[in-house]
């Protein structure tokens, strides 16, 4: 047999699949008739010989792509990186037995193409390895990005549902860890849309599904037995289960639930490989549910604070009319450092309480010292007649506590005798009360003290006066004369605005000045920060009193 290297050139000594033999070479004439071959050529294709017609000893890809390149009136290019020099055309792709092989045509000065052959199975298997490294990357970058775009977890179980049986399986289950007696399951076939359902089942009869609530390593495929699935496990209409993956999905400190990835009898079962890709799945799916868990606890505890720490909604008390409003600081924050309570009277005929008052500092911090303070105050309400006492007892409960914060605050009792009201106001280091009177004067009040919870004795001296039917007291914080806005920006509202504002609101009713009294300072300040903003008005109302039906309501008082 001739050496293709020693008479062509072609076929440089290079590693092959054969051990230390050249390249596979070949050459073939104008006729298509094989020519030569080397050992190696004759190792790949066994039928080949002197004088055998190509198309009977090479695979037809091969054997048309000779055809093609001796078509007449084709002129063959010269190949930059021929390894003779030779004139020659691009190389062809095809498969022989099981391995792929790339076919470079050389054109030779007698007029035979020598045609030698490289496996590129390999470097094939590399390039496809590295593309679907690539779009896993790309599915597993998609996948974190929608799962975390929310924090809702029924919307995080039937996007990790439908993402699994869109990308990895023929219909994928998302169970969440048992919820009393039953099992959220969200089902979703490929294709199709997510559907939630709760089974009574246990979880443990299901080989590796108990396993994995609980967070332990997942069980093989290869260990399942698809026929053991049960009937709620698997969609309707999905057909015969030929594959099954169970695998858990890592929460925050505590499993976040299971996936389940099924494929039907007669396709291709998972491989070890995709039963790796779906545990980073199922890492970043856990971690998404987690976190929306955890949020969905935050916010439930959240919601029960907040119904406790804010300020209640004011209404008429046995005659009075009371009316409150409050804004905290920013707007992504609901409660902060100033509040406002009633404390109706516990004999009818005795005064009810109110208190307003402002902690040091804003936020949650300021709110939970707040929350302290007004519970505090309630405790303290068998003394409410007795202003001066119930401020030191509250000063001395803030200097032996943990908090390094004090508080302004104002005491005011209320009782309707005939058609007036009379009260009695103490300041501790808080705002003075003002009075509106019915020919439109404000007044401060003469009541003044220290604030609570910065020194060993808050003293504070206590007014009393009366209003007449129509006329209001205002309790407020700084919040209100500090705000800073205005036409050019950086000028606090003030109180001698504020009291401008409220001779303007005579005769109104309570709730209508809290409103008026908030609209204008938001107005003022626009879009610009402020401080916690909380106004309390008690107002003798412009009715006659029904002592028949007792006075509880609005509606129980007459012109």
């Amino acid at each position: 047999m001739v050496s293709t290297q020693a008479q062509t050139g072609v076929g440089a000594q290079q590693a092959s699949p054969w051990g230390d033999a050249p390249y596979p070479v070949l050459v073939a004439d104008d006729q298509g008739t094989v020519v030569l071959h080397n050992d190696a050529a004759d190792v790949l294709l066994p039928g080949i010989r002197p004088g055998t017609p190509l198309a009977d000893a090479v695979p037809a890809w091969l054997s048309a792509a000779h055809d093609a390149l001796r078509a007449p009136g084709r002129t063959p290019r010269r190949a930059p990186d021929s390894p003779t020099g030779q004139k020659a055309d691009a190389p062809v792709t095809g498969v022989i037995g099981e391995r792929s092989f790339e076919a470079h045509p050389s054109l030779r000065d007698d007029g035979t193409v020598a045609w030698w052959l490289v496996d590129d199975t390999d470097h094939l298997l590399a390039q496809k390895a590295l593309r679907m490294e690539r779009k896993r990357t790309a599915f597993l970058a998609e996948a974190s990005s929608t799962l975390l775009s929310s924090l809702n977890l029924g919307r995080c179980m039937d996007v990790t549902a439908q993402l699994a049986a869109e990308h990895l399986a023929d219909a994928a289950l998302v169970i969440a860890p048992t919820h009393g007696r039953r099992l959220p399951v969200v089902t979703c076939l490929r294709g199709g849309t997510p559907v939630l359902a709760h089974e009574s089942v246990d979880p443990d009869e299901v080989p590796g599904l108990g396993e994995a609530l609980r967070g332990f390593p997942p069980v093989p495929s290869r260990w399942i037995d698809p026929s053991t699935a049960p009937v709620w496990m698997v969609p309707e209409g999905f057909g015969t289960v030929g594959s099954i993956v169970i695998t858990p999905l890592p929460g925050h400190g505590v499993p976040a639930g299971a996936l389940v990835l099924l494929r039907r009898s007669g396709g291709v079962a998972f491989t070890e490989s995709e039963e790796v890709f779906a545990r980073l799945f199922a890492a970043r799916a856990g971690a998404a549910m987690s976190a929306a868990r955890l949020y969905a606890e935050q916010t439930s505890i959240t919601e029960v604070l907040m119904r406790e720490l804010l300020p209640p909604s004011l209404h008429q008390i046995s005659g009075v009319d009371y009316a409150g409003g409050y804004r905290p600081s920013a707007d992504h924050e609901r409660v902060g450092g100033d509040f406002y309570d009633v404390h109706p009277a516990a004999v009818e005929g005795e005064a009810s309480l109110v208190a307003l008052g402002d902690v040091c500092g804003k936020g949650l911090e300021a709110a939970v010292l707040t929350g302290k303070i007004r519970n505090t105050l309630h405790a303290l309400l068998p003394l409410a007649d007795d202003h001066q006492r119930m401020i030191s007892l509250l000063n001395t409960a803030l200097l032996n506590s943990h908090h390094a914060r004090f508080v302004t605050l104002v005491l005011a009792s209320a009782v309707r005798e005939g058609n007036a009201v009379n009260l009695r106001l103490t300041s501790a280091g808080h705002l003075t009360p003002l009075i509106v009177r019915a020919d439109g004067t404000v007044e401060e009040a003469e009541t003044r003290g220290t604030l609570v919870g910065a020194m060993p004795e808050a003293p504070a001296h206590t007014t009393a006066l009366t209003l007449a039917p129509g006329e209001s007291c205002v309790l407020y914080t700084d919040g209100i004369t500090e705000a800073e806005g205005g036409p050019m920006g950086g000028v606090q509202f003030g109180e001698e605005r504020l009291k401008r504002v409220l001779s303007e609101c005579v005769g109104m009713p309570s709730e209508s000045i809290v409103e008026r009294v908030q609209m204008l300072a938001s107005q003022w300040v626009g879009k610009g920060r402020h401080d916690d903003m909380a106004v309390v008005v008690i107002s003798a109302p412009r009715t006659h009193h029904l002592s028949a039906v007792n006075g509880h309501t609005r509606g129980r008082f007459t012109a």
